[in-house]
């Protein structure tokens, strides 16, 4: 991923057909949107997409389907590891590295069990590395099955292999963010943070961008963020985006995705609210919430003279 200049890597939905087949038209348009919010790569086969409710060929094909799409316009990145022996995670990584990925994501939390210490998950990745060639990786702190949070010393050691390009960062908490930076300066890597309450600080400590679920309501706020969050003539605005994240981080994450299609859907975009996931009801109330933040939007939107992303 390019350094020089802050991303915004979305975290790709995974549209389907009320029927519950994934919807590759809408997929292809999702995609589009992206784009066209500025977008500096794309991350496919995520949590978002539901990657643990799709079948290993879905997996693949949602992928290939996004880098068609993208046809070499940004870098796509995607989930690789699903469990079970290394040899088997192995096998799956080279699989998705042969649709042309930039780099294939490891899910931290798919390495060692919960109780396990990091001595065994130390060992298990660089026997996965081992195993995969010369392939560019990334870390994904993923929430599911548990979170397992890097430590910056990991980290460290990960990146200084040269085969860790990318994290997306989960930890929360800003210290560890900036230390984990720090150790890393000077490498061809870049943390991306998923973690919007300290999105503003997060970029001014160093980090490559965020790669947020924020990005599937208004993708090019958070491309705009990045863009603005050092320009001294815009601080009050910057501020005023941080807080708009901050006051609606819990509605964004109700029963989420579904929240999430309802929105592109009232954006105009022709997309089903369908869910292989169980997040809960999408009631009354979180569909009025949605609906507030929806219109709250357009006001900022107007505020900030901000191009809107969905043309459909």
């Amino acid at each position: 991923m390019e350094k020089s200049k802050k991303g915004f890597i979305p975290v790709m939905l995974t549209p389907f057909n009320d029927n519950g087949y994934i919807d590759f038209d809408a997929l292809t348009k999702l995609t589009e949107v992206y784009l066209e919010a500025g977008a500096s790569g794309l991350f496919a086969n995520c949590l978002s997409s539901e990657m643990f409710e799709l079948s290993d060929q879905e997996r693949i094909q949602s992928i290939e389907h996004v880098i068609k799409v993208v046809n070499g316009a940004v870098p796509v990145v995607a989930t690789g590891t699903f469990g079970g022996a290394i040899e088997k995670q192995a096998d799956f990584v080279k699989k998705v590295n042969d649709t042309g990925t930039e780099a294939v994501i490891l899910i931290t939390s798919l390495l060692a069990d919960e109780n396990e210490a990091d001595e065994v998950f130390n060992e298990r990745v660089f026997s996965l590395l081992a195993k995969t060639d010369s392939i560019p990786v990334g870390f994904y702190e993923c929430p599911v099955p548990y979170k397992r949070v890097l430590t910056p010393n990991q980290l460290k050691d990960f990146v200084a292999t040269g085969r860790v390009i990318y994290h997306k960062d989960t930890c929360l908490d800003i210290e560890q963010v900036k230390e984990k930076i720090n150790l890393t300066v000077g490498c061809k890597f870049g943390l991306y943070d998923a973690y919007m309450g300290h999105a503003v600080e997060s970029l001014k400590a160093g980090s490559a961008g965020l790669s947020c679920i924020q990005g599937n309501y208004f993708p090019e706020l958070i491309v705009w963020l990045c863009d603005n969050y050092d320009d001294v003539l815009q601080q009050k605005e910057v501020a005023r985006v941080q807080q708009f994240l901050i006051d609606n981080m819990d509605v964004m994450h109700n029963v989420y995705p579904i929240v999430s299609k309802y929105f592109l859907q009232k954006r105009g975009l022709d997309i089903s609210t369908f869910t292989r996931r169980k997040v809960g009801t999408f009631t009354s109330t979180i569909t009025k919430e949605i609906e507030n933040l929806y219109n709250n939007y357009g006001v900022l939107q107007d505020e900030l003279d901000l191009k809107p992303a969905l043309n459909y």
